[in-house]
């Protein structure tokens, strides 16, 4: 008989387990905590939508729907497309539940995204977001309290150390095709030394030039004309109501004037927490205002902004993860005491208390169990024990040991 192939996991997924998965829990329980702080509402959505979902938001041109997209028509005929980020599905929600009634709408999510690039350190084809939005908010306010949210979340994870926020503004629709119109110009003048992709660009996405990593591209892309020269009045005053906001609350920022996002619906704000800790791929946090989504969408006018995290990047930055074992770890002696202590930790974990059992092994390999696992202590029970309705508990951080009545084990193991 032929020896069965054990299947292996598709490139570029990850089976998320032990300190990894640690560091991985630890950044959502704490963005959970943090959003409930900004009073952010959770919401969920489907992990697929319909392809026109993502191809109208993000644009047929950009290198999400044309190269990245896991899309795939169903039994029925329609093309659905495996979510590539959370935005888009936010405001097709919004629209379809009618949540208008509901603005200025905060809402927040994590989970899953897939997207066919080629994986790199903390880039997965099945990779993991934090996401927060604020729909229906056109004021400057609500760019702020999203950047503190973000700064907030950054600090309480210990990661903000070397982490430094970029903002720029890309200016209202007036000022955004000023700028577009004289970024054409520039790039038409040197169209043959760009590279292939800034060409292909130069007629679909022009701004996305600016930030482009190709080498013969960056003198270009750095002679470019800076939006700055092209703001309207209430485009500068917008961007002066921003970096006012993130001063009074104390968010240091840096300005980056070659910061962009590329889609037509982009607006003002536009920023990004980047690092050099995690090499090429350094942001950590980005997002920016894009008062034109909902239209798209088929929407009425809704001005929004948001950000969007990696989860697996920002758990990379994170110190080694304390360990958390179980309060205790039963070792049953005996004939009858796996049974009885089975009861116990069934009265323990409903009182709160995490417990475990040592199962197999002497003496000896059980207790290393127990201490491998980080347990604060070890509770012993035999046939003498339960005769006299005792337990033998050991405290595994000092070695005192002294014998407890079953009735009070979960009193003395929470002290």
């Amino acid at each position: 008989m032929a020896k069965i192939q054990t299947p292996q996991p598709v490139r570029g997924t990850q089976d998320i387990f032990g300190e990894d998965q640690e560091r991985f829990q630890h950044v959502v329980s704490t963005f959970e905590r943090v959003r409930r702080l900004y009073g952010f509402k959770g919401v969920e959505m489907p992990v697929f939508e319909p392809t026109a979902v993502f191809a109208r938001s993000l644009g047929e041109t950009t290198d999400v729907v044309s190269k990245e997209m896991y899309s795939f028509e169903d039994r029925g005929g329609d093309s659905l497309t495996l979510r590539p980020e959370f935005t888009a599905g936010i405001c097709r929600a919004f629209l379809s539940n009618g949540w208008q009634q509901h603005v200025p709408l905060k809402l927040s999510t994590h989970g899953p995204l897939f997207r066919y690039e080629r994986p790199q350190k903390g880039r997965y084809r099945q990779f993991h977001q934090l996401d927060a939005e604020i729909i229906g908010a056109g004021e400057a306010a609500a760019d702020v309290e999203l950047l503190c949210f973000a700064d907030q979340l950054l600090k309480e994870l210990g990661i903000d150390d070397g982490v430094t926020l970029q903002l720029n503004t890309l200016g209202d629709a007036e000022s955004r095709d000023a700028w577009r119109d004289a970024l054409v110009e520039h790039f038409q003048v040197h169209r043959k030394e760009l590279s292939e992709d800034s060409q292909d660009r130069l007629e679909r996405n022009p701004l996305r030039i600016l930030d482009s990593k190709e080498r013969q591209d960056r003198p270009i892309a750095d002679a470019a004309p800076d939006i700055d020269a092209y703001l309207s009045s209430e485009a500068q005053e917008f961007f002066a109501q921003v970096t006012e906001g993130l001063d009074a609350c104390g968010v240091a920022w840096t300005r980056n004037s070659r910061l962009v996002r590329g889609l037509d619906y982009y607006r003002h704000t536009a920023f990004e927490f980047v690092t050099d800790r995690l090499g090429a791929q350094g942001t950590v946090l980005a997002g920016g205002r894009y008062d034109g989504l909902i239209e798209s969408l088929g929407g009425p006018h809704t001005p929004a902004v948001g950000w969007a995290a990696g989860i697996e990047r920002l758990g990379m930055l994170l110190a080694e993860p304390e360990k958390t074992g179980p309060t205790a770890i039963f070792i049953p002696l005996g004939e009858g005491c796996e049974a009885a202590a089975m009861k116990l930790m069934g009265a323990l974990r409903r009182a709160g208390v995490s417990c475990d059992m040592a199962y197999k092994g002497n003496m000896k390999k059980r207790m290393q169990k127990a201490n491998a696992v980080g347990a604060a202590h070890v509770v012993i029970i035999g046939e003498n024990e339960l005769a006299n309705g005792v337990a033998a508990v050991k405290n595994l951080a000092t070695g005192d040991q002294r014998e407890i009545v079953l009735d009070g084990l979960a009193e003395a193991l929470s002290a």
